[in-house]
């Protein structure tokens, strides 16, 4: 059963361990899951726990649960070893965090009806920058890769903790914006009779509301859509979200399919760090491609030292150009309110 779960379905294109270059395995990595007991943090620490380009999972949570959920991965017969602790920052994150390649981040409050993910900065900003510090302290070189909800803002908020502590390296923070994508390929594939895990459709600017621009002219394989079908598929796209959380009906908001988008661009971040040529995800990095917006989504092909090129967005149509147009204000607006949380004195 797990063998068959390994290579299928939800991770169809990580590679068996057999199937791994010498050098890919002798380059093994270490993952740190921060907010690992959590509705996304539990299913993401399992799925990297199949992956098997990770050696070593560390599992933190300020939560009691947060050791047995460590024990309970190593009881899975990969070759992960898994530590946990619970903790909340400070010296609790020294051992979790030293020596890490790829530190996922998906710690905060879950969201809840009626709330927007802008509702969630007054809880989650003070989160983020502590867990933040925490890798400035201890794993500086490592690629971090932030879930927590606003992205729009707490991915601003990384940088400025970062900058402050000497630490900043642009090319390895990433805001997690691939659940955007999984769902554009996902409901595009659904609408057009395709393979959705042979589909690709671009998803840029920011990972909120209509922040969210796919780029559905650029689906591949090729598609044609009337304006309804348009409209539809692009409203579901930026309000999938929401989506979800209306059919859990106060019981929570997207979390596994989270949590293997998460796993998803962890696993791809390592595939260019294990030096494997053409990765190119979409991201939200700092950018100057983009007037006006220090961060946006767009898409980058991932190296060894994590971010190589940040690409264009290419040729859109005019429908999409307005999309851009539109989003931008509130997309500049959110990373300031990220920039002035964490420059507070």
């Amino acid at each position: 059963m797990l063998s068959s779960l390994r290579t299928v379905g939800a991770r169809a294109a990580w590679p068996s361990i057999r199937t791994l270059t010498a050098l890919q395995q002798e380059r093994g990595f270490k993952c740190s899951v921060l907010g690992a007991a959590g509705g996304i943090g539990q299913p993401l620490s399992l799925l990297l726990k199949l992956n098997p380009r990770v050696t070593e999972l560390s599992c933190v949570d300020i939560v009691p649960l947060t050791p047995g959920v460590a024990v309970d991965l190593s009881h899975i017969s990969t070759g992960a070893k898994c530590t946990g602790f619970q903790g909340v920052g400070g010296e609790d994150l020294k051992d979790p965090l030293t020596g890490c390649d790829v530190v996922v981040i998906p710690a905060g409050v879950p969201r809840k009806p009626g709330m927007t993910r802008d509702d969630l900065f007054k809880i989650n900003a003070g989160i983020v920058q502590t867990l933040v510090e925490g890798c400035a302290n201890y794993c500086p070189d490592a690629c971090i890769l932030v879930i927590s909800n606003p992205v729009n803002s707490t991915v601003p908020i990384a940088a400025e903790v970062l900058k402050k502590k000497g630490k900043y390296n642009p090319r390895k923070l990433f805001g997690v914006t691939t659940l955007d994508v999984c769902r554009a390929k996902t409901f595009v594939a659904a609408a057009k009779g395709f393979d959705p895990e042979k589909t690709s459709v671009p998803v840029i600017g920011g990972h909120a509301g209509t922040t969210i621009v796919p780029l559905l002219s650029q689906s591949n394989p090729p598609a044609t859509f009337t304006d309804e079908e348009r409209d539809a598929l692009t409203h579901r796209i930026m309000f999938g979200g929401d989506e979800v959380v209306k059919a859990k009906d106060g019981g929570g908001s997207a979390t596994l399919s989270m949590a293997y988008a998460g796993a998803e661009f962890a696993d791809r971040v390592m595939a260019g760090l294990a030096g494997e040529a053409g990765v190119k995800e979409c991201a939200f990095v700092e950018t100057d491609k983009i007037p006006g917006c220090k961060f946006f989504s767009l898409p980058v092909t991932l190296g060894t030292q994590g971010v190589e090129t940040i690409h264009d967005y290419g040729t859109v149509t005019a429908h999409e150009e307005k999309l851009i147009a539109d989003m931008l204000p509130d997309l500049q607006a959110q990373a300031q309110k990220g920039f002035a949380f964490a420059n507070l004195e």
